[in-house]
């Protein structure tokens, strides 16, 4: 039996009942059961929060996003990052609003959940945990190679740092939410500063020629100087102008350990989609101005090649390649963060083991945290390879993308009435342009790693089994989003009930 086909005290199925009960919850989740998994409530501002969003993506400004160039070129990057950047712009407008008519941990899965019901939740939430999973493992790869290429430790191998980091970043976060947060504030600062310095140190040297300096491929559509490899290379270029803002729609994730959410959390949405977009426009023109787009666009360390030329290291490269490590760093830790979060909130609602959404005394999900760097390093040293598992996070970020998109539209259309303490601007116009280049985004996934993509579908299809087999049967009536889907159902049942009576 379902939640929905579970009565409520009043007979009607998945209703609030006459006295003002709620659904009927599963065994097992009695009296205490949300006050054992509750968060640290008030423990982050807009201040911290829009640390957060940046510190999701900093990383993407250092390294990756190079990768463009040899898809699209210059242009067809620059054109990529346009079109993910309002892409993104879009979805944090429409965040924004659904953010504030829900703040709850489930972010992206619990607006998901309200609008295209348990089915849509399952999916979003999926599909967002597959990106958090994925994105911390990757990186704590390029963290591992970043320390041997330093030189740091006097290590000959990674794989203890990948063990490190998961260690002791996970232990940060089991200490509590605020000092977290402001350990984030503090890495994420570091890196935003070295990137400026960056660019002002490479926009000395930096000439329009070098933009385009990949050679032209003939037989391409549309190729030219700017677009080498044609019109199809802006469409693959998508994924990589995604890694100046992959992330940042994790800010909602942190609605109940906000102060004020529904206020703090659009202001903080809207200004670390400001800075991103600064960042983007900057890193990109002084990167590729400096050295050239031919000689950036394999690079492991494009900041770093872009500043040493061929004169070989200066004060200024090694300070942006230790920099470097503080980006990697920031966005480890704001993305174990996350992953936590969507973890927490999907096992609460019972759509995962309920065990996983235990609070410690400090109000830390440990359970989750846990697990979650259990996985991760063993997906880093399984694995190996940091890029294919960034290729399959942001697969599961695309779709996350499109189906938040669409709850958007769809509670604008099917609730109108509802109260909007922050409304989109343009509304569902806003979040259409978000779909739109969302499935675009989904498409571009498979013309850069077929593999990849095909990988995050079996994921896909493991978790769905799981849910219409085992889980969906087993959700509780009292997580968050549920009442609020069970509480907008009854609304809806009583309109209907209002209309349907004889005059």
């Amino acid at each position: 039996m379902t939640l929905e086909d579970t009565p409520g005290p009043s007979g009607a199925p998945g209703t609030p009942g006459t006295s003002g009960g709620e659904a009927s919850p599963p065994p097992g989740t009695g009296d205490g059961y949300l006050e054992r998994r509750a968060l640290r409530r008030g423990s982050a501002g807009w201040l911290l929060l829009t640390g957060l969003g940046v510190g999701y993506v900093v990383s993407g400004d250092y390294s990756g996003w190079n990768i463009g160039l040899a898809k699209g070129g210059f242009g067809g990057l620059a054109v990529a990052t346009a079109l993910m950047g309002l892409m993104y712009a879009c979805l944090v407008f429409a965040l924004a609003e659904l953010s504030a008519i829900l703040p709850a941990a489930g972010g992206g899965y619990g607006f998901a959940r309200r609008a295209l019901g348990t089915w849509g939740g399952f999916l979003t939430g999926t599909a967002v945990l597959v990106e958090y999973v994925l994105a911390p493992a990757a990186i704590s790869l390029f963290i591992g190679d970043h320390v041997e290429s330093l030189g740091l430790f006097g290590l000959e191998s990674a794989w203890p740092v990948h063990l490190a980091c998961f260690v002791v970043f996970v232990g940060i976060h089991l200490w509590g939410v605020g000092e977290a947060l402001r350990f984030s504030l503090v890495v994420t600062a570091v890196a935003v500063v070295a990137l400026l310095v960056f660019a002002a140190g490479a926009l000395g040297g930096f000439r329009v020629d070098r933009l385009n300096d990949i050679p032209v491929d003939a037989g391409a559509f549309g190729a030219g100087s700017w677009l080498p490899y044609g019109l199809l290379g802006i469409w693959a270029a998508f994924p990589f102008g995604m890694w100046f803002f992959l992330g940042v729609e994790g800010v909602p994730l942190a609605a109940e350990e906000a102060k004020d959410p529904v206020r703090s959390l659009p202001r903080a949405l809207a200004l670390s989609m400001g800075v991103l977009a600064v960042l983007a426009v900057v890193t990109l023109l002084a990167a590729t101005g400096a050295r050239g787009a031919a000689a950036v666009q394999d690079a492991g360390n494009p900041l770093v090649v872009a500043l040493e030329g061929e004169g070989g290291p200066t004060a200024l490269s090694r300070f942006v390649n230790y920099a470097g490590l503080a980006g990697l760093v920031a966005s480890f830790f704001s993305l174990v963060y996350a992953g936590s979060r969507q973890l927490f909130a999907l096992s609460r609602a019972g759509y995962l083991p309920r065990f996983l959404s235990l609070t410690s005394r400090r109000k830390a999900p440990y359970p989750g945290l846990l697990v979650l760097g259990a996985t991760g390093f063993a997906l880093a040293a399984g694995s190996g390879d940091g890029a294919r598992m960034l290729n399959v996070a942001v697969f599961g970020a695309t779709v996350s993308y499109a189906l938040m998109a669409l709850s958007h539209i769809v509670l604008r259309r099917r609730e109108p009435g509802l109260e909007r303490p922050y409304r989109t601007p343009g509304g569902a116009v806003t979040s259409s342009v978000a779909l739109v280049l969302a499935l675009a985004a989904l498409v571009a996934t498979f013309l850069v790693d077929a593999v990849a993509a095909g990988l995050a579908l079996g994921v896909y299809a493991v978790a769905t089994a799981y849910f219409a087999l085992y889980s969906r049967h087993r959700l509780v009536a009292s997580a968050p989003e549920e009442e609020f889907a069970a509480l907008a159902a009854a609304e809806a049942e009583l309109g209907r009930g209002r209309t349907e009576r004889p005059a």
